[in-house]
């Protein structure tokens, strides 16, 4: 598995985490992958054969050849049949609303192809464009074109909604909505609309996904000598609370996660 990451340009810096690319080669007998929350939103192109994408044990979709995935709040199995190969741009929570139209919160847990959001005609014409680019930095330079002529002026994104997020990602998830809004409280329904309108899910649940993120990159990267001390570091409450979380976010529990053959790809992305 070939899973590579690349910086934004410093004027989409604010709105784009990265763009990452993977390349898996084809096998007799593909494991499915399985997904776990991230708080971001990704726009990705699949270049190489189909990918399945489970709605249940055993039933499943082809996945958009290019589409956004809002954001997720449950995990969910992948599977490739053949070779895989992909581009994708990761969002901000906040990011991707400075692009479109459509209302970021009907994105939520599921793949919606970029036509839904752009157009026919736009979507068809970039994605042939990245289809047909002969490497990722050309491809970075398409997309990049692409969102630049669509952004709008950078005030759009409200303040309100950026610095919740900035003050959650800081602080790993554990800062309380009451605290970031201490000095002006009576804003805390106005900060829910803002947020269902510009990031897809609530403070709350940003919060909840971001903390597991720093809980999983310590597990991944050995830095706790026990739940417990992950928990600890992480500002759970207990591990019975840590587990908890884990298990509803990833489906299995930290002890399962680490070494599981379907959790390959997940656990890349996290390192």
């Amino acid at each position: 598995m070939n899973y590579q990451t690349f910086q934004p340009h410093p004027d989409l810096a604010a709105l784009i985490s990265c763009y990452w690319t993977l390349e898996v080669p084809a096998t007799d007998q593909p494991e499915k992958q399985r997904i776990v929350p991230d708080g971001k939103i990704e726009m990705a192109f699949v270049l190489g054969d189909d990918i399945k994408r489970y709605t249940s044990e055993q039933a499943y979709i082809l996945q958009p050849r290019a589409f956004v995935l809002g954001q997720t709040l449950e995990p969910f199995y992948v599977e490739p049949t053949g070779q895989v190969t992909s581009f994708s741009v990761s969002f901000y929570p906040y990011g991707f609303s400075n692009f479109a139209t459509t209302p970021i919160k009907s994105l939520a847990n599921k793949e919606t192809p970029i036509a839904h959001i752009f157009g026919d005609t736009i979507a068809h014409n970039l994605e042939h464009q990245i289809i047909t680019a002969k490497d990722t930095q050309e491809r970075i330079g398409i997309v990049e074109k692409f969102l630049m002529e669509r952004l709008h002026q950078s005030d759009t994104v409200d303040a309100i909604v950026t610095n919740t997020v900035a003050a959650l990602m800081a602080t790993n998830g554990n800062t309380s909505i009451s605290n970031i809004l201490k000095k002006e409280p009576s804003k805390r329904r106005q900060l829910e609309r803002k947020f269902a309108a510009q990031v897809g899910i609530s403070p709350k649940q940003l919060g909840k996904v971001i903390r597991l993120q720093s809980a999983l990159k310590m597990l991944l990267n050995q830095e706790g000598e026990n739940l417990t001390h992950i928990a600890y570091e992480s500002n759970y409450y207990d591990q019975a609370h840590f587990i908890k979380d884990f298990k509803e976010f990833t489906g299995i529990s930290p002890k399962e996660f680490l070494g599981h053959k379907n959790m390959e790809l997940s656990a890349a992305f996290y390192k």
